[in-house]
């Protein structure tokens, strides 16, 4: 049992494209026999997700991922067997919402101010309640063509090298922390966001730190030591190289490692389903995760 992918979102992720129900029949499609539906601050996807799930011989865990902040880096928190009637997630996602609403009008202007062209109109219709994401500032601008002859925009278009994946890899570029048309949101605390999960009966996992953490092994160990239960070492966004280092660091520090793909839809096209894989590790890695739960 090595057909195993426990990270995907929803249209309950402000970048998701498809429901659970359509993400259940692409994995049943690929044959994946455990999933989890990890929606960014919300788990209003999830029973969708396990009714289906369920119909189709698929195991889905519950599952949420929480963004958090910590000495000022902005991580992300899988968080696995959570109990989705905790109310905690609803007052997380509703407080995001309203951050995100305000800081959506601060994004486009910033991004205008860097000579992108963009119909925010546009932007506006592909919005979620309001919020307008760096993904959908990206998929409207890159319908331009003036903006083709733009030296930060270039990557993007076919033939660039940030063209595989250009509407999150434009996120990443320009409004992600650090970048010119950063907006800063105030999420929860890492420290807070394991709390909650353990609080709601789940297990805390590290998402693709190769993304933001990278190999920087005394900043890992400061947030191994907040109480993290593990490190998603199979991730899309690592080399292998990234791979054996984290696969080393959760041997180490006696941690849980998860394989996710981080499948989105259209944000990220050049990721699928199951398309992370996990060196035969599958049922190793399932039935260590389960176990944990269980033990809660």
């Amino acid at each position: 049992m090595n057909k195993i992918d426990l990270h995907m979102h929803s249209i309950y992720s402000i970048d998701g494209e498809y429901t659970p129900k359509q993400l259940v029949k692409m994995c049943a499609q690929k044959s994946v026999k455990v999933m989890a539906l990890t929606d960014h601050n919300s788990i209003k996807g999830v029973a969708e997700a396990k009714e289906y799930a369920e119909e189709s011989g698929i195991h889905c865990i519950p599952a949420i991922e929480l963004d958090c902040t910590f000495e000022s880096a902005t991580l992300h928190v899988l968080g696995y067997g959570i109990n989705t009637e905790f109310e905690d997630f609803n007052q997380i996602e509703q407080d995001i919402l309203k951050q995100e609403q305000v800081a959506s009008i601060k994004r486009i202007e910033l991004v205008k101010k860097l000579g992108i062209v963009f119909d925010t109109n546009e932007a506006i219709k592909l919005s979620k309640d309001g919020y307008i994401s760096g993904e959908m500032i990206a998929e409207v601008a890159l319908k331009h063509e003036e903006n083709r002859n733009h030296l930060l925009m270039t990557p993007y278009y076919e033939g660039g090298d940030r063209c595989d994946n250009p509407y999150v890899n434009f996120y990443w570029d320009i409004c992600s922390q650090g970048k010119a048309a950063y907006v800063p949101v105030e999420y929860i605390t890492l420290k807070k966001a394991i709390e909650t999960i353990k609080a709601a009966g789940g297990v805390s996992v590290l998402a693709h730190p190769g993304n933001n953490v990278r190999e920087d092994k005394e900043f890992l160990e400061r947030i191994i030591k907040e109480g993290i239960d593990g490190i998603e070492v199979y991730s899309s966004y690592h080399t292998p190289n990234q791979m054996a280092f984290y696969k080393e660091q959760v041997e180490k520090y006696s941690l849980l490692q998860t394989v996710g793909s981080d499948f989105h839809g259209k944000t990220k096209p050049a990721i699928e389903i199951d398309s992370v894989q996990c060196n035969s590790q599958g049922e190793k890695i399932y039935h260590s995760l389960m176990e944990k739960i269980n033990s809660i």
